[in-house]
């Protein structure tokens, strides 16, 4: 399985976040302590989305991130108020590919998942066929992760609320894939929502900021694991559950 982290609050330097913590993305790209079955190391590539004034950025390569000479430099400089960043453990047979590398994106959106489709990819053809053609024909990758990407997006486009557009997303496609593990992310760079479904997921709420993650990047006591089967609405200052949908 792969890892990620959502973060909101005041400005700070994406290091702050990616290679300061005793435990960051990083080492969890090399050192995981939950993968939950689903591999070992998360090698098949990285991604790192943060918000400037015009929108959000995105650095995604195909290789580890460890062996990412320019990141880290890149990241002690940059300094922002929202990032999704993710590490990846392709599943078998699945293309090891810049474009396959979560965050995926469109406009304000950021968007990850921790996980794997079961049955993929005729477990999800129905759901397929619901989309756009155009939506199909030009996914970043075939992967399970830009499916429900796009299953997402195309919610988010028709205008609907962005907690359910992810929450029935997870329903939908729990049903259609029984077993499949579905920890998503999805921030416009103010609010933060996530789902802990068949996968680990925690949260730090401070004062000023939150962080969502796949397992704790240090010791902080404030960190709380968040059940299975739950979404999950963060801001800065706020963090509300509610229990998902049963598949």
């Amino acid at each position: 399985m792969c890892r990620h982290l959502g973060y909101l609050g005041p400005p700070v330097p994406l290091s702050d976040l990616l290679f300061a913590p005793a435990h960051g993305l990083v080492e969890q790209s090399w050192a995981p302590r939950d993968m939950r079955g689903g591999g070992t190391v998360n090698a098949d590539g990285f991604g790192v989305g943060w918000y400037t004034a015009d929108g959000p950025v995105r650095y995604r390569r195909h290789t580890p991130i460890w062996s990412d000479t320019t990141l880290p430099g890149l990241a002690a400089a940059l300094r922002s108020t929202a990032m999704l960043a993710a590490v990846r453990s392709a599943t078998v047979g699945m293309p090891v590919t810049e474009a396959a590398a979560a965050p995926f994106g469109e406009g304000r959106w950021l968007f990850s998942h921790n996980g794997v489709v079961t049955g993929w990819p005729g477990s999800l053809a129905k759901l397929a066929a619901g989309l756009p053609t155009t939506d199909l024909l030009t996914l970043d990758a075939p992967t399970d992760a830009a499916l429900l990407w796009a299953l997402v997006r195309d919610r988010l486009r028709a205008g609907a609320d962005p907690a359910e557009s992810v929450a029935t997303v997870v329903t939908e496609v729990g049903r259609a894939a029984p077993g499949s593990r579905l920890n998503l992310l999805l921030t416009d760079g103010v609010t933060l929502v996530a789902t802990a479904a068949g996968h680990a997921l925690s949260v730090r709420r401070r004062a000023a900021d939150v962080v969502v993650a796949s397992e704790p990047f240090d010791d902080d006591p404030g960190w709380q694991p968040v059940p299975d089967r739950t979404l999950l609405v963060a801001t800065a200052t706020t963090v509300t559950t509610r229990p998902l949908g049963e598949p």
